[in-house]
């Protein structure tokens, strides 16, 4: 639901960037979870083509287990780290 009100928003309008950064929790290693985090992005960022969001104006990011939404040591599964945030700039 999130990600199909992101693309409603977008093509309310004609956005000069839209901003998608993966995030992960710590529970796996730094280098998986960077990857992961760009999978994370990468498949909002399908999503949101899918539902008619220009790809030419869309970035990705990814954070890893950095910056995380609710801070814990190494090794905790925490489900809130693990998201996208999209941005919408107009």
């Amino acid at each position: 639901n999130v990600v199909t009100a992101a693309a409603n928003h977008a093509r309310s309008g004609s956005p000069t960037r839209v901003l998608i950064v993966g995030h992960t929790d710590t529970s796996g290693s730094a280098q998986y979870n960077m990857g992961l985090s760009q999978r994370r992005a990468r498949t909002v960022a399908d999503a949101l083509v899918a539902q008619g969001v220009s790809g030419g104006v869309i970035q990705l990011d990814a954070r890893g287990e950095t910056d995380l939404a609710r801070p814990t040591a190494d090794g905790v599964r925490e489900p809130l780290n693990r998201r996208a945030t999209i941005d919408i700039n107009f």
